[in-house]
């Protein structure tokens, strides 16, 4: 599964969350750990990793957490993510 810069982020429902703004990768195996999806300019970044990703197509990544999960963790209710 690749994950590119600047690919849409939907929620479990399709729901757009954001667009993927940076990747991380383990030092030693170059493989993605986490990336972050950059939301709309009055919400929270948020970290994911490649574990959260239900599927990825062409240009568009699907992850298994919905838009009001990360309402409660970009507003420090839940410690999941």
């Amino acid at each position: 599964m690749e994950i590119k810069y600047g690919a849409e982020v939907v929620d479990r429902s399709g729901k757009h969350l954001g667009t993927v703004d940076h990747l991380m990768r383990n030092t030693l195996t170059g493989e993605v750990s986490k990336f972050v999806v950059c939301r709309e300019a009055s919400l929270r970044d948020v970290f994911l990793s490649p574990q959260d990703i239900l599927k990825v197509e062409k240009s568009k990544i699907r992850v298994n957490v919905s838009i009001d999960e990360l309402g409660e963790i970009t507003q420090g209710k839940s410690q999941k993510y």
